[in-house]
């Protein structure tokens, strides 16, 4: 088991290397306007779950998921190689929807505003 500093850390270094991957190497269509929020590292440093955006929407982001799951081998190939990782992580793809549901608080707040 490792410590949490370290699975944070490393879940930041992921995150960064898979966006860089999506800017220059992941040529898939359905990952087009993705976004990388988070990953977080499990405890044994074997698995890794993957929280991404799409701007166009939760529909597009769905899209997305299988593009991820087509490129999950190169992924999980290139990402264990550029961090000189000892095993390479499984990856799980979530669509992250945090920014979606605030923009709706917000838009219902603004609303409300205007009534009242």
């Amino acid at each position: 088991m490792t410590s949490g500093w370290r699975t944070q850390r490393l879940g930041e270094l992921v995150a960064r290397e898979l966006a860089g991957l999506l800017l220059r190497d992941l040529k898939d269509p359905r990952l087009r306007g993705v976004t990388i929020t988070e990953a977080r590292m499990g405890p044994d440093l074997r698995h890794c779950r993957v929280f991404f955006s799409h701007l166009e929407g939760p529909q597009r982001g769905q899209e997305a998921l299988q593009g991820f799951a087509s490129a999950a081998g190169f992924i999980r190939s290139h990402i264990s190689h550029a961090l000189k990782l000892r095993y390479a992580p499984e990856f799980q793809f979530e669509l992250d929807v945090t920014f979606d549901r605030a923009a709706r608080i917000d838009q219902l707040l603004r609303e409300s505003r205007n009534r009242g």
